[in-house]
């Protein structure tokens, strides 16, 4: 497994070897002992799988303490452009964003720590995305960003987006008040 560090604090990519052969291939998604090698110490308590249409996009979410939610992204079908912004007030980071492209063909993970928002679109016909939360989903402290903040300036890759009416009415990241942050 490589695990690969970006430019924004604790945000890395998570390349995992893949055994293949004339019957299909094999791959370890999750090894505890190899993620805390390399400083990912987390106790994931919840797994997710969301299926998507190719144009939607999903975010950009994310909670608030004391149930913030680190994530491991991987997409078991179709490819995504996934995303995470830094919401981490103090951070010289602050409102950047990282993007990666991820699908079932490069078998690539990403991992978001607490303290960044989450969002993704989708690239292919479909995708189905598989990923791992340390906290468990709470409505109370969930929040999220805007997709299409001119001041995050992220290019989903999608002309004409699908959009839930909660994340066309999220705010604007000037609008977060501090207690929105981290």
């Amino acid at each position: 497994m490589n695990i690969e560090e970006t430019f924004l604090s604790n945000v890395k990519i998570i390349k995992p070897k893949v055994f293949g052969d004339q019957r299909g291939h094999f791959l370890e998604a999750y090894r505890q002992d190899l993620f805390k090698k390399h400083g990912i110490d987390l106790e994931f308590v919840q797994d997710n799988i969301s299926t998507s249409k190719k144009d939607t996009v999903r975010g950009l979410h994310y909670q608030l303490p004391p149930a913030s939610q680190a994530k491991l992204i991987m997409v078991v079908h179709g490819k995504i452009l996934d995303v995470a912004v830094d919401l981490r007030e103090n951070s010289p980071t602050f409102g950047e964003s990282f993007t990666t492209e991820l699908s079932s063909e490069n078998r690539h993970m990403l991992l978001v720590p607490t303290g960044f928002a989450h969002g993704f679109s989708v690239l292919s016909d479909e995708a189905t995305i598989y990923y791992k939360c340390n906290d468990y989903y709470n409505k109370e402290l969930e929040r999220g960003v805007r997709w299409d903040d001119p001041k995050l300036n992220i290019d989903w890759k999608v002309s004409d987006p699908i959009l839930s009416d909660k994340d066309k009415g999220q705010p604007l990241l000037n609008e977060l008040d501090s207690k929105d942050l981290f």
